[in-house]
């Protein structure tokens, strides 16, 4: 996955469903379908009423399921997960979903998203005696439901939702039920679906499609689902605040087949590559997108310009995972084993190249690289979000501003470092205003930290180096 090469990654996707005979085998086809959100590591947990089966492994999906082993864990309800390793490392102790059994029954969490106040709440917890299997937050949650005096078990789960801060998608199966929580500030997505009487949730609607569910509704900030053999039943852990879906999902993260809040991201790319032609005007030849995520920009960007839109770039789709460490050479120059340039299209033409965002440089000065070494006589790098300058704590590999090249250099800085002829952001307001959110406020629902180093929660000091401290508004 061009991902892997870009350095920027999101943490994960979640699957669940609730109510069906093949919910094992669903949930290894809604997984597929996720496979872009996480490639280190799948795992699906189900029910048969009685007890939670559990198979997990690192890698891709195709690599840890077979259909022997989905057959073993049948069961008619399911929870899944594809992981991309941030705060939690790596280690099949990591892989989600995480299942924890005990003397009153189990259960399994699947967690989408990055809590900021997990290293205050695990101090808390151990100095009352808990023992921690794991380094990733999920299992925090576990912790503080085990530790919670009510009586029920929904009322466990409500109480130790409410302690937690920053992003998270959480979907918690029991024997007999399945939960479903949402962040007050909704800052991952998540969608609710239906599949003849059987419930679907996903992080992205594209899951959705592959089973042949319907799309119901999205999943509110803090919302608390709980779903059973009786039907569904919506309740609330807290108060949802100002909304805040993280921006790069609509940008890059989401597959473009999918629909966030009712609006598709491939058009919403579009629209982001067609107000970049109206910010900036540039005279070249042909116009091309960085495979995958930048295409719909860069053809809305054609479309505006007027300028002719061509595969410039070609990604190679079958290097994927490989036991064979490749040469310290090819290691430096991985990009041409995962982008190759159509020298018939490029040479001798001034090109603009469409990207979505630029994280460290080092991948945008090698597609660069990649097309003038391919004849263009000018490559014109136009970014379809704002320069990405502080540090993200939602679940996003960027947690601190010295990896971020916006943060340490102006733009003709990075026009430098890059190579290009020129280079050029998309404005903030142009960001939000065509994306097609219309929540109230000036972000429109939007979480912009990544952008303007402004956090919709606040930020605990345990989750920020010594260093950054400063930069956090």
């Amino acid at each position: 996955m061009l991902a892997e090469i870009r350095g920027l990654n999101e943490e994960c996707g979640i699957f669940g469903i609730w109510g069906h005979a093949n919910a094992a085998q669903l949930s290894y086809y809604g997984l597929h379908a996720l496979q872009h959100r996480g490639q280190e590591g799948a795992g699906i947990v189900s029910t048969d009423k009685n007890y939670l089966k559990a198979l997990k492994g690192e890698g891709m999906v195709s690599e840890v399921f077979t259909p022997e082993k989905i057959e073993a864990i049948a069961g008619t309800g399911a929870i899944a997960h594809v992981r991309y390793a941030t705060a939690g490392g790596s280690g099949i102790e990591n892989v989600q979903p995480l299942l924890f059994n005990s003397t009153t029954g189990s259960l399994a969490i699947s967690h989408n998203g990055n809590l900021v106040n997990a290293t205050e709440l695990k101090s808390h917890l151990e100095r009352q005696g808990s023992i921690f299997q794991t380094t990733s937050d999920t299992e925090v949650l576990a912790h503080l439901i085990k530790r919670s005096g009510y009586a029920t078990f929904e009322e466990q789960a409500k109480n130790a939702l409410s302690f937690l801060k920053g992003a998270f998608a959480c979907v918690i199966l029991k024997e007999e039920a399945m939960y479903v929580a949402l962040d007050p500030n909704g800052l991952r997505p998540l969608s609710l679906g239906k599949l003849g009487d059987a419930w679907v949730v996903a992080s992205e609607t594209c899951a959705f499609d592959i089973i042949g569910a319907e799309f119901v509704r999205s999943v509110e900030p803090g919302e608390f689902l709980v779903i059973t053999d009786d039907g569904l039943r919506a309740e609330r852990f807290a108060y949802p605040q100002e909304r805040s879906i993280c921006t790069m999902e609509y940008v890059y993260f989401s597959r473009p087949d999918s629909d966030i809040d009712g609006i598709n991201v491939h058009a919403a790319r579009k629209r982001l590559g067609k107000q970049l032609a109206k910010e900036i005007h540039i005279d070249a030849d042909v116009v091309t997108g960085v495979p995958d995520s930048s295409i719909s920009a860069a053809i809305g960007f054609s479309e505006e310009s007027g300028i002719p839109y061509e595969l410039g770039l070609i990604k190679n789709r079958y290097v994927g995972r490989t036991f064979i460490q490749p040469s310290q050479d090819l290691r430096e120059q991985g990009v041409k084993m995962k982008l190759s340039p159509v020298r018939q299209v490029v040479k001798g033409k001034r090109v603009i190249m469409v990207d979505d965002s630029i994280v460290r440089g080092t991948t945008s000065r090698r597609i660069v690289n990649l097309l003038k070494d391919a004849g263009a006589t000018e490559v014109h790098v136009v970014i379809s979000s704002p320069p990405i300058k502080s540090p993200c704590f939602y679940g996003i590999d960027i947690s601190t501003s010295g990896e971020l090249i916006a943060a340490n250099n102006s733009v003709e800085e990075m026009r430098e470092i890059i190579g290009a002829d020129s280079l050029t952001f998309l404005s903030v307001d142009g960001m939000v205003q065509n994306i097609g959110r219309t929540d109230p406020g000036p972000k429109c629902g939007h979480c912009l930290a990544c952008f303007t180093g402004e956090y919709p929660t606040n930020i605990f000091p345990d989750t920020v180096l010594p260093h950054e401290k400063e930069k956090v508004k």
